[in-house]
C-alpha cells in the first residue's frame, strides 16, 4: 500500500466483508479504532439500512434491513496506518477498490445513501410475485383463491384475479388481506 496521507482527505470508502456479519465488524472496527488511537483518521463506521414493512403471516412488521449486505461504509483518511486497521479487522475481506488503492465513494452518493436512511416511513415489501396463487383472508371475499395480477408496492396495494360465475374478476386488496398458497 502506497503512502496516500492526504491525496483523498477525509473521504467515505466501502469495505466488503462477510455477509451477515456487517454489525460485527462495526463493532470492532470502532473497537480497534478507540484501542489504537486512529480517531484522528478514521472517523465514522456505517452499516446503511432502512425501515421496510414485511407482511408475515397476515401481520404487518416494521423491520431494519440493510441496503448493501456484506459491505460497511468507513469515513476516513487513507494512510498506510489506518488502511492496516481497516484491513485487518476480523471478517473483512477488503476495501473496494483496485488493486491496493480504495476508491472513494462519491458525496453525492453517501449524501442520497444518508437521505435513504433518514426515510422514517417504510416500504411494504411482499413475498409472492405476479401469477402466484393466494388466499383472501379478510373482507367479503375471505376463504377464496385467485392469482396475483398486480403489486402496487407504494400504495401497499395487490390486484388479484378471482374466479366468480365462470369468469376471473380483479379484486383489489390490501397486502394484509392476502396470503401466499
Amino acid at each position: 500500500m502506497a503512502k496516500q496521507t492526504a491525496k483523498f482527505g477525509r473521504r467515505w470508502y466501502a469495505i466488503h466483508t462477510y455477509s451477515g456479519y456487517e454489525e460485527n465488524v462495526s463493532q470492532n472496527l470502532t473497537q480497534r479504532i478507540e484501542t489504537m488511537d486512529m480517531e484522528e483518521k478514521i472517523f465514522n463506521v456505517l452499516v446503511p439500512k432502512e425501515k421496510k414493512i414485511k407482511i408475515k403471516n397476515g401481520k404487518r412488521k416494521t423491520v431494519e434491513e440493510k441496503i448493501f449486505p456484506g459491505y460497511v461504509l468507513v469515513e476516513m483518511i487513507v494512510t498506510d496506518d489506518s488502511w492496516y486497521v481497516v484491513r485487518n479487522t476480523p471478517n473483512v475481506t477488503g476495501f473496494i477498490g483496485t488493486g491496493t488503492t480504495p476508491t472513494p465513494i462519491a458525496e453525492e452518493e453517501i449524501n442520497a445513501l444518508q437521505k435513504r436512511m433518514g426515510v422514517d416511513e417504510p416500504e411494504y415489501t411482499f413475498d409472492v410475485e405476479k401469477g402466484s396463487p393466494v388466499i383472501i383472508t379478510d373482507g367479503p371475499f375471505k376463504g377464496q383463491e385467485g392469482k396475483v395480477a398486480e403489486i402496487d408496492e407504494e400504495r401497499g396495494k395487490i390486484k388479484i384475479l378471482v374466479s366468480m360465475f365462470g369468469r376471473e374478476t380483479p379484486v383489489e386488496l390490501d397486502f394484509l388481506q392476502v396470503k401466499k398458497v
